[in-house]
């Protein structure tokens, strides 16, 4: 869901969680992320994806395990 800060609050929460990766708007008005890390905290951030900020309406979280990407930023940014 775009227009209610979902992205930054995305990546407000995922460096609170000590996270890397990145989040990004996509065409259709959804919302794509990848996030690293310990299994366990990586699962917090689903966890609050399910729901997301205030004004956000989650309709479904699709997830996909990835490989581990070692060249990865030990940042969480917002791409666009």
């Amino acid at each position: 869901m775009q227009g209610v800060a979902y992205r930054a609050s995305t990546r407000h929460e995922a460096r609170r969680l000590g996270l890397a990766g990145w989040v990004r708007n996509l065409p259709d008005g959804s919302v794509e992320l990848e996030a690293q890390g310990p299994t366990d905290v990586v699962e917090q951030l689903l966890a609050w994806c399910r729901k997301g900020p205030s004004l956000a309406r989650v309709t479904s979280v699709d997830v996909t395990e990835l490989p581990v990407d070692r060249t990865a930023d030990a940042e969480f940014d917002v791409r666009f």
